[in-house]
């Protein structure tokens, strides 16, 4: 599993990437994740409002910090 924690670096984009690498260090998953400050690559996903999360290509999350459930859903899927 590949996600990407699309985070320029506001605050709220700090608790994401803490929130995810949290979840996914506690669940033990198998998930390589990147952390993606380059604008124009989050632009390149269709997103224009971070903090957002992208689960193997796929956008999960925009504009809000993940809860710990979101997190884990994307896991389970």
């Amino acid at each position: 599993m590949q996600i990407q924690v699309l985070v320029p670096g506001c605050p709220k984009c700090r608790e994401t990437e803490k929130v995810v690498g949290d979840v996914i260090a506690e669940s033990g998953a198998d998930a390589a994740v990147e952390k993606v400050t380059d604008v124009m690559q989050i632009a390149g996903y269709g997103v224009f409002t971070t903090s957002a999360v992208v689960v193997d290509g796929e956008v999960r999350l925009v504009g809000r910090v993940p809860g710990r459930e979101d997190v884990k859903s994307w896991i389970r899927d």
